[in-house]
């Protein structure tokens, strides 16, 4: 989002629907997609400011990195405006026009330091290569399960000896009483934010059988069955987390 234009609100299950369609990264969507998913999504500013911080470690000169699901770009500024790495090439992948039309004039910045390349495309298709940082930010719950191991592995045999990815999800929890507690923490959190009743459970209708999260145990069977030598979950709020994985 331009510094110069504050992001619009938010309002897109404001109203009443006798129908909720499936959730979908539209035009709708695109026009608030900021506002949207830092008021959904607790600890995603700080997913944003940390994950500048974390290039800078793994970043390898000579090598790309990868923003699966790269939506507005935040990612890739936030990765973008922290790196000094020489002859580093920026790759956004997301499959929603609207979305990429909206990134590009994000990336001003990052494109006087880098080279930034965007494709419209499905993840799954994109080829993977020479990368040092791979990111999937909140992207791989909308992949069908029978497809993430797949995509998970290609990534892996993509990176680059000490690369790695960062994999962020909505988690879910065995237990049924934390698996309670922390959603309604999140619809707490979302309440606080200035979304009603009306728009939580509407949204929550919207990405049912859409959006697919996962156990940790679950994420973290699927990175050792992909390959990658271990991970770490370096951020958790609420019934959201943040892993690093390491090939």
């Amino acid at each position: 989002m331009s510094e110069n234009q504050p992001p619009k609100k938010d309002q897109v299950y404001a109203d009443p629907r006798a129908q909720v369609d499936a959730f979908a990264f539209d035009e709708g969507v695109a026009d608030v997609f900021d506002d949207m998913i830092r008021r959904s999504v607790p600890g995603y500013g700080m997913t944003l400011s940390l994950l500048g911080i974390i290039a800078q470690h793994y970043a390898k000169p000579g090598t790309r990195i990868y923003d699966l699901g790269c939506s507005l770009g935040a990612g890739i500024a936030s990765m973008g405006s922290k790196l000094d790495t020489p002859d580093i090439t920026f790759h956004g992948i997301d499959n929603s026009q609207p979305m990429l039309d909206r990134c590009r004039p994000n990336l001003a910045d990052v494109d006087k330091r880098h080279t930034v390349e965007l494709h419209c495309q499905n993840i799954q298709d994109t080829p993977i290569e020479n990368a040092s940082i791979v990111v999937l930010n909140f992207t791989l719950q909308f992949i069908p399960k029978e497809e993430r191991h797949e995509l998970l592995a290609r990534i892996c045999q993509s990176l680059v000896p000490g690369g790695i990815l960062v994999l962020s999800e909505k988690i879910l929890f065995d237990d049924p009483h934390i698996q309670e507690d922390l959603t309604t923490l999140h619809h707490d959190f979302k309440r606080a934010n200035g979304y009603s009743d009306l728009e939580i459970s509407q949204k929550r209708s919207s990405l049912e059988n859409v959006l697919v999260p996962e156990t940790i145990d679950a994420h973290e069977s699927r990175l050792a069955a992909a390959g990658f030598a271990r991970d770490e979950i370096w951020l958790q709020c609420f019934n959201f987390a943040s892993f690093l994985a390491f090939k």
